[in-house]
Formats: C-alpha cells, structure tokens, sequence
C-alpha cells in the first residue's frame, strides 16, 4: 500500500535494549512532560508508535486506549504486559498493527492522539500529521513528541564545524538512515497548515548528556528538567519538544463504525468485532489481541 520506507522495531528487543537503566533520565521527564500538556479524560485515545506500551499507564482517564504499532512483536509484549482491559474493566485496551502512512480508522475517531518518539522515523512526516488530523474529532488534542535539530549541542557542533548540517536550517534532517531531526518552527507551520492550533509546549531532556548522567544523581536531573520544561514556549534548545495542538474543526465518526480498510478507505466494523471483509476483496482479522491491518487475507 505504500513504497515510503517505515522504520520496523519486529523482533527487537526495544524495551530492554533501549529503555535500559541508563535511560531512566529520559523515561522520567517523558512522562513529566506528557503528564502536564495530556488531556486527562476523554472516551478515545491513539498512541501511534506505543511499542511496548511503555506510557499506556498514563492514559487511565481515557473509556478505550488504542496502542498501534507497526510491529507485532511490540505489540505482543505490550499485551503481555498490560492485558486488555485496566481495573474494573477501564479502560479497554485495543491493539493495532498498522503503518503511520495508512491509519485503519475512520475519520473524526479520536477526542486525543499522542506520538511520541516516532515522528523522527517518518521520511514524509507532512504526510504521517496529516492522517493524524484527520483521525482527530472536533476540538481533538494532539499530543506530539518531536526530536529537535536546534538544540544547543547541535548549534554548538555546527559552530565549531564539527557537523555539516545546520541546525538553523528550517527543513528536517536525516543524520541517520530513517532517523530525522525537525526544526521547531517547521513542525509549527506544519501544524497549522492542518488547522491545528498550538496550545502549550514543554522542552524536554535538556541535560541529556553522557557525562552529567553519569556524575549527576538521576532524581536531581530529573527534578531540574521539571522546572525547565515550562519555559519552552519562550525557546526550544533542548533535544526533545512536546507540543499539545487542539483541531480546529473536524469530522464526526459515525457511531457505527471505527475501522476503515486502509487499503481503500471503506468504513468497517467496530471492536470487538474480529473480521472485517471489505468490497474491495481484503479481509483484516484479529490475530490473537492484536487486530492486524498490515496483512490482509485476499
């Protein structure tokens, strides 16, 4: 359905090779960040690029959570962990396995979107946000994590000619293979391009550097970032922003429905309905707790 490169995590071990011990810094004001600019309640929640899971605790205000990824074995481990369904059956967790570049949901699906860590996989990330605003009702939030290429390590590598690319240059840069950095005012015009209004914005990770998380106990990191992280409407030197936008207008996903083949686009069924046949011959099934829209069954 696509022939746009996607960065695939299968069969990585990615919660114990990356999220390891000396990532804990980085976990820790993540959640900080998302924690003060996330909508807390709403009846639908899309966290594009979940992986494992790693942030579903924070959704808890939300009826149903829907965890996609592009790998199974993400997802897997993600059920594995969480189950299906939170205390006292809230909130549902529903599982997809889908491409960025192709959302199997119906437009206006979601009263919140959030994507962390996954933006700077995406060679056509104009083309991943605006599937985002399209799944998004009506005054929907959308919570993005994004890695910033004007970040005062970068500024200063670029001073001192130690790195070819400018960080004040407005355009992304790939400084790995299927690995982009943005400039924050290019994510802003993308943003409003979409109709999607600014509302708060967090700098995030600004002591991520090897030798100060090495010498530095984590919780005084950590505590520093936190009062750093308000200022980030003002700049955005750190390495990582957070930014809450609000949907200006907006479709309205029909009661009935919630997936859509993203093939060709026609509306289908619901969880936790576990087939779904569309007229133009694909059928999506639900393999095991994870509904699978990367491999249809012609």
């Amino acid at each position: 359905m696509s022939d746009r490169p996607v960065c695939n995590y299968e069969g990585s071990e990615y919660s114990t090779e990356f999220w390891t011990q000396a990532r804990t810094y980085e976990d820790a004001v993540e959640r900080i960040a998302l924690q003060a600019i996330l909508p807390r309640q709403g009846k639908t929640i899309l966290e594009i690029g979940a992986g494992f899971g790693r942030l579903a605790d924070l959704y808890t205000g939300y009826e149903t959570v829907v965890l996609l990824d592009y790998a199974h074995t993400q997802l897997a481990q993600a059920v594995e962990r969480l189950g299906t369904a939170g205390p006292g059956n809230q909130p549902q967790l529903v599982f997809v396995q889908a491409n960025f570049y192709h959302l199997p949901f119906v437009a206006g699906c979601f009263d919140t979107a959030t994507m962390i860590r996954t933006l700077h996989h995406a060679s056509d990330a104009p083309a991943v946000l605006r599937n985002v605003a399209e799944v998004l009702a009506p005054s929907g939030a959308f919570v993005l994590e994004f890695a910033n290429k004007h970040n005062i390590k970068a500024i200063a590598r670029y001073l001192l000619r130690r790195q070819d690319w400018s960080p004040f240059d407005r355009e992304p840069v790939e400084f790995a293979d299927l690995n982009f950095d943005f400039h924050p005012q290019w994510i802003w015009d993308q943003l409003a391009d979409l109709g999607l209004q600014r509302e708060a914005v967090r700098t995030v990770s600004h002591f991520r550097i090897g030798f100060l998380k090495r010498r530095t106990p984590t919780r005084l990191l950590v505590a520093l970032d936190a009062l750093a992280q308000p200022t980030g409407p003002l700049w955005q030197l750190s390495p990582s922003v957070f930014v809450r936008a609000r949907a200006r207008a907006g479709a309205v996903a029909p009661a009935d429905s919630f997936f859509r083949c993203p093939a060709c686009g026609e509306p289908l069924g619901s969880p936790p309905q576990a087939e779904f046949n569309c007229t133009c011959g694909r059928t999506w099934r639900k393999n095991g707790e994870i509904y699978d829209f990367r491999y249809p069954t012609d």
